[in-house]
């Protein structure tokens, strides 16, 4: 149910939240590296956190996974997991979460309300709103930024262009993966770019939601004072996002899956990579 395809998206730019965090305000030549607890408490948060958001979307958008024949092979659809039994996991996937904000600092503890409220909350969105995409992006923004908070217990300016980053990715090629459920989305009511616009328009928006991307990204590496390896990794990850879309047209999203799991997970990896040898190298 929770797909580890998925929770490389964000874990990589919680650790690159927190590293740059550790680090700033940069002082060249002192580097600094995050304690033991944090990066443990870090990636306990981001475990559960993914934990509760998949199994909250998987509760509550049963019977329309149910009705779309892409997703009708879910668990909950199946009967290998029950309604009640994935409520259990999201509650416990809650608790775990509250200790690891607790664990970090008072502020992250003060602020989970407002993620979880986030986390569950956005599969209501497609109920009422196309503008769901961008809900999913923010939320899932909340990666590097918390781990930004629980290294630095405030909000610093690098931490705000990682979340717009992020968010801003996400909502990119989430417009992408709506593309295939259109004829779903129309069919119940809900709504997605592609339902209300059309492929092409959600394409055209993805596109322009990834050059957006990587100017924040831009934005990031300029505040933080990262080196050439960090602008190299920019680059490579420019030229991904260019490739992603190459793998699609609106009449042609055979290919959709690549853009959107692997292409990705090595978008994450390469840029947490790039900031580790900019930050240590």
């Amino acid at each position: 149910m929770v797909r580890f395809e998925h929770t490389i998206f964000a874990l990589p730019f919680a650790y690159i939240g927190m590293v740059l965090a550790a680090n700033w305000p940069p002082l060249p030549g002192q580097a600094q590296l995050p304690t033991l607890a944090q990066v443990v408490w870090i990636t306990v948060a981001m475990a559960s956190a993914r934990t509760l958001g998949f199994a909250a979307n998987r509760y509550l958008d049963r019977v329309y996974d149910a009705r779309n024949p892409r997703t009708a092979g879910r668990p909950i659809p199946t009967g290998r997991l029950s309604p009640a039994a994935t409520l259990g996991y999201a509650a416990l996937a809650l608790i775990v979460l509250t200790v690891a904000a607790w664990q970090l600092n008072p502020l992250t503890l003060q602020l989970l309300p407002g993620a979880v409220v986030l986390l569950v909350g956005y599969s209501y969105t497609k109920r009422f709103t196309w503008l769901s995409h961008w809900v999913l992006g923010a939320t899932d923004g909340l990666a590097p930024a918390g781990a930004w908070i629980a290294v630095r217990t405030q909000v610093d300016p690098p931490a705000w262009w990682l979340w717009l980053a992020v968010a801003l990715w996400i909502a990119g090629f989430d417009l992408i993966y709506a593309c295939q459920d259109i004829e779903s989305d129309r069919r119940e009511g809900l709504h997605s770019v592609p339902a209300r616009f059309g492929i092409a328009a959600a394409l055209h928006l993805a596109r322009i939601n990834h050059v957006l991307t990587v100017l924040a990204l831009v934005g990031v590496g300029m505040l933080a004072m990262l080196g050439w390896a960090y602008w190299l990794g920019v680059l490579i990850v420019a030229g991904l996002l260019i490739y992603e879309h190459s793998l699609v047209s609106p009449g042609d999203l055979s290919r959709l899956n690549v853009a959107f799991f692997n292409v990705n997970g090595y978008i994450a990896v390469i840029i947490f990579g790039a900031v580790l040898w900019a930050v240590y190298g």
